[in-house]
Parts: C-alpha cells; sequence; structure tokens
C-alpha cells in the first residue's frame, strides 16, 4: 500500500487535473500530451507580451464554439418550423424556451423596462458558463469557470457594462449621485460631509459586486472538481486490499456517480446565479434615481 502511495499523489493528481496548463492530456487515445503553441515573445506596441494559448484558453474557445453552434442550428430549426406554420419543437424548441426564460425570467424582469438591450449580453453570458461548467465534467474535460483569471474576466466586463451603463443612464450628474450620495433632510455642511464620508464605501461597494461574482463561481466549480477527484483517488489508494478493495471501489463509484449528477445541477445553477446577479447589479445602477 505504501508503494502505492508513493506511485500515487492523489494531492498531485487532483491538481493536475484542476489547474490550468501548457498541455492537454487525451490518455489513452493520445499516449503523450498535447503541447500548445507557445507564443511568449510576441512583440505589441514595443511591448513583449506572452499569448501561447493554455488549456483553459482551448476550452474557453470550444464552449464560444458550441454556443454559436446551439444558436445557429436552432435558429435553422426554427425558421424551417416557422416556414411551415409548426410549432417549434425538438432542439429548436429548447433552446427557444431556455433563452426566452433567460430574457423575460433573468435579464428583463431584474433590469427593468430598459432589459431588453442588455439581454443579448445577459443570454450570452448565460450559456458561456453553462458550457465552460459542463465541459469540465467530461472525459479529459476542463472547467475554465475553475480559473479565477476567467471568472475575473467575466466580473470585470460586467462591472463595465453596470458603470458605463450606469455613466449614460444616469448622467455625470445623476453617477456622481451613487458615489457621492445625497441624505434627504440633511442640508449644508454636514449634509455635504456625510456624503464625502461615505464615498470610499459607495466605491468600496461598486467593487464588491464584481469580486463576488468572480469569486462564487470560481468557487463552486473547483470545489466540486476537488471533491470528485479526491474521491477517485481513494480507490486508488485502497488498490492493494484485495477484495475489501472491490467494496471500497463500488462504494467510491456510487458516491462519484451521485456527485457527478449533482454537479450537472451545480453548472446549470451557477449559470444562472451569475446570469441573475449580473442582471441584479446592472438594474440597481439603471433605476439609481
Amino acid at each position: 500500500m505504501m508503494l502505492l502511495q508513493e506511485k500515487l499523489n492523489v494531492g498531485e493528481m487532483v491538481l493536475h487535473h484542476t489547474a490550468d496548463a501548457w498541455t492537454i492530456d487525451l490518455y489513452p487515445w493520445v499516449k503523450a500530451p498535447i503541447h500548445l503553441p507557445r507564443w511568449h515573445d510576441v512583440h505589441i506596441a514595443g511591448m513583449t507580451v506572452n499569448l501561447s494559448p493554455t488549456k483553459h484558453v482551448v476550452f474557453m474557445l470550444l464552449a464560444a464554439f458550441l454556443v454559436f453552434v446551439t444558436m445557429m442550428v436552432a435558429a435553422r430549426g426554427l425558421a424551417r418550423q416557422q416556414a411551415g406554420a409548426r410549432t417549434p419543437k425538438g432542439f429548436a424548441g429548447a433552446v427557444e424556451g431556455l433563452v426566452l426564460w433567460v430574457r423575460n425570467d433573468i435579464a428583463i424582469a431584474n433590469i427593468g423596462h430598459d432589459g431588453a438591450k442588455f439581454a443579448p449580453l445577459i443570454i450570452t453570458l448565460f450559456f458561456f458558463i453553462l458550457y465552460c461548467n459542463l465541459l469540465g465534467l467530461l472525459p479529459h474535460g476542463s472547467s475554465p469557470t475553475g480559473n479565477l483569471a476567467v471568472t475575473a474576466a467575466l466580473a470585470i466586463i460586467v462591472f463595465l457594462v453596470i458603470e458605463i451603463g450606469g455613466m449614460i443612464k444616469l448622467g455625470p450628474k445623476g453617477y456622481l449621485a451613487t458615489i457621492f450620495p445625497h441624505f434627504p433632510g440633511l442640508h449644508g455642511p454636514g449634509a455635504v460631509a456625510l456624503s464625502i464620508f461615505m464615498s470610499p464605501i459607495e466605491v468600496l461597494g461598486k467593487l464588491v459586486k464584481p469580486f463576488a461574482l468572480a469569486v462564487r463561481l470560481f468557487g463552486n466549480m473547483t470545489a466540486g472538481h476537488f471533491v470528485i477527484l479526491s474521491l477517485f483517488g481513494i480507490v486508488f489508494l485502497f488498490g492493494t486490499l484485495g477484495a475489501a478493495a472491490w467494496g471500497i471501489g463500488i462504494m467510491t463509484a456510487l458516491l462519484v456517480t451521485g456527485i457527478m449528477l449533482l454537479e450537472l445541477i451545480v453548472a446549470l445553477l451557477q449559470a444562472y446565479v451569475f446570469a441573475l446577479l449580473s442582471s441584479v447589479f446592472i438594474g440597481l445602477m439603471q433605476h439609481e434615481h
């Protein structure tokens, strides 16, 4: 058993499958790891930047491609059904129902009467995050949303939409009021002093929103993969116990199967939560007045 433990480091195995890398493993179909191209000496505007794609970049591109294919196939299916004056059904009908649900019950319901113009962003975020989450549950797959840099980039996009959309909707004076709030009933120097005193808290509140979006998605997706891979490691750690190993393996396999089914729900739930909170934050700024 000690020899097997030395050969298999469960912690190293978990980190290997969850961390980003310059290679993609497709064992046993491809014996050696696939090395991604390295573009680490690209000169742009007098600066040397590293544009080398990583495993998570590849799976993000795959997720974006799957979103495009899903929408294209659904749109063509709906066009054929509408041309024949038939009710949408099958895959096209399911995608249409999901899109309308995100548009009406998440985006417009939480943003308000201006929600329609933000709906394409919310729908894109929902489907992109959903595919990123699901790709991590496939054999040899990887979940880009388990990378804090990826979730932070998504959160920064939402943050920019919140603030720039607020500037456009509220105007300069109205937007400054979200940083230097006015308190009804207070006038004169006291009101000015309290407004200035509260401004750091208001700015911090703006920054906490994208931070919460990024960390919540990252933490939930990473934790699920850690649990699944750690339970898989139990099978190998007890692999030298003979007949007892079969019982441990069966129990672990059943437990992992249950958690995998739970992770399917979590993948959908986290995409929903990210889209919902993004809509709520956008709506709060749009209707700050």
